[in-house]
């Protein structure tokens, strides 16, 4: 269990709530930590080398300088005093004291050695302070170590600066002892914010894995997966969660259910009485042996065109029915995709003309032959065609071309119809094959038409593709696979027809 979830921490990436985590949470911690190690260095370092300056300051401390006064007012010369002090120094061992006159010269040392020319920063400091000493950290030469040194000014009764005592002592040790207890300090932090962030990661991810999980089935539920279900692993406010989107789905689909069940029924209850009304309507319009008044003629015709109509809506809800409950079949046979196609345009060609568009046709004189159910193909067609000319204003053309191509590495055919109409807005471009969408609310229909034709093409293994601008027109492409396709060489020989690339590409 703890391996899962570790690789489901690796596969999860560092974004949303993750993301504000560490930004809000671990930012803070860290800044936090940042300040509680330096303060730490600080603290250890001033405490170090507090240390070591009070050592210091025990060699040139003020009864230091009243030995020398009172030396001095003995007629001692400072020479002579600074060895008597120097014999009785108690800490030789840890430091090296030094003598110096006013001069800068040197003139005892506590280490034997006369040191010329010595770099003295805390001396030339100290003689000019008012409070007659000065601290120095560094290093004297180039090359050499790390010291702390600590002066202060000799002075005899009248308060005139004769010289001034020296305090030395390497800090090199120190430093080092410095630098592993700031490394401890440094590894032991990092190791808090290491558990910090660990410990945390897994509780974030214990809400954000759920969270996403349930994310992606609500993502499936929404696409119209209602079956889908989230199983509880919590038992806390996420596992509540699951529950209530698990019986959000199941009420979903009680309602979907009985949404597609009424459509089923009413559709059929609809589509007998319509039949018979546009059936008896047909009937009696055509049946030039009766005379009719001219208003009953008319009435005759508007009860046929409108019974067609809705004829042609209630297919539409049968269609959606079949759509949804995965009810819509295929009756496979040898078809002729540009048979059909023909057929279609022909029939429609009559239809655009009285209404003043123009069809302009352009087909391969070649067949082409596939496994298809030619009834459904001859509705993607007309269901495109009959967009493209209610979307279309009069004069304007509507354009067709067929043509052979490649599709998922096979032969297919590629059939494009583009208008000059009103075109697609951007915005509702990426919806029109929803159901029940409609870019244009002004036009009739169902809104339903394009998401039966897209799945009619799908299940025929094709892809449907629309392209369209506004004020320019709409072009929408059917791919289809075929069985086979003619020789390069037979179709170069062929006519191309009236219909060009610039036509189809909306620049007609």
């Amino acid at each position: 269990m703890k391996e899962k979830l570790v690789e489901k921490l690796k596969q999860t990436k560092v974004e949303g709530l993750t993301r504000r985590w560490l930004i809000n949470i671990i930012g803070v911690v860290v800044i936090i930590l940042i300040a509680v190690f330096v303060f730490a260095c600080f603290s250890v370092r001033n405490y170090y080398y507090n240390s070591v300056e009070s050592i210091l300051n025990s060699g040139a401390s003020s009864n230091a300088v009243s030995y020398f006064s009172s030396n001095l007012d003995s007629g001692n010369s400072l020479s002579a005093s600074a060895s008597g002090f120097i014999e009785s120094y108690s800490y030789k061992d840890k430091t090296t004291i030094w003598v110096i006159n006013n001069e800068g010269r040197v003139l005892a040392s506590s280490n034997g050695f006369i040191v010329e020319n010595s770099e003295m920063p805390d001396y030339t400091l100290a003689m000019k302070n008012s409070s007659g000493t000065s601290r120095f950290i560094g290093k004297v030469y180039k090359h050499g170590e790390r010291i702390m040194a600590v002066t202060r000014v000799i002075q005899d009764s009248n308060g005139t600066n004769v010289g001034a005592v020296r305090v030395m002592t390497s800090i090199e040790k120190v430093d080092s002892q410095i630098r592993i207890i700031i490394f401890f300090i440094f590894l032991l932090l990092a190791g808090v914010l290491a558990i910090i962030v660990f410990s945390n990661l897994f509780f974030i991810r214990s809400i954000i894995i759920p969270v996403r999980e349930i994310t992606d089935i609500t993502k499936e539920i929404s696409n119209g997966k209602f079956d889908v279900r989230i199983e509880r692993k919590y038992d806390d406010e996420i596992g509540d969660l699951c529950d209530s989107i698990n019986s959000m789905a199941s009420d979903i689909s009680a309602a979907d259910k009985m949404k597609n069940d009424f459509i089923s029924t009413i559709s059929h209850e609809l589509r007998t009485p319509l039949t018979s009304i546009k059936g008896w309507g047909e009937t009696l319009y055509y049946n030039r042996e009766t005379e009719m008044d001219e208003l009953t003629n008319k009435g005759l015709q508007v009860i046929v065109k409108e019974a067609g109509r809705l004829e042609g809506f209630v297919e539409e809800l049968l269609d959606f029915s079949r759509l949804q409950s995965g009810r819509m079949n295929l009756k496979l046979q040898k078809t002729d995709i540009f048979a059909e196609l023909d057929e279609t345009v022909f029939t429609f060609r009559e239809r655009a003309m009285r209404e003043g568009i123009e069809v302009k046709y352009s087909i391969p004189d070649f067949a082409a032959p596939a496994n298809a159910d030619p009834n459904r193909l001859k509705q993607v067609f007309m269901n495109i065609l009959d967009n493209a000319l209610k979307y279309s204003r009069a004069p304007s053309k509507i354009f067709v071309k067929a043509e052979f191509t490649k599709f998922n590495g096979g032969d297919a055919v590629k059939i494009s119809i583009a208008d000059q109409g009103c075109g697609i807005s951007k915005e509702d471009l990426p919806h029109v094959m929803e159901k029940f969408y409609k870019a244009n609310v002004s036009v009739r229909g169902s809104g339903i038409g394009l998401a039966v034709t897209n799945e009619i093409v799908n299940l025929h293994n094709g892809k449907l593709e629309i392209a369209s601008e506004e004020n320019r027109g709409t072009l929408v492409t059917i791919t289809l696979p075929i069985e086979s396709a003619p020789t390069s060489s037979q179709l170069n020989n062929a006519d191309n027809g009236e219909v060009s690339d610039d036509d189809i590409n909306l620049k007609g």
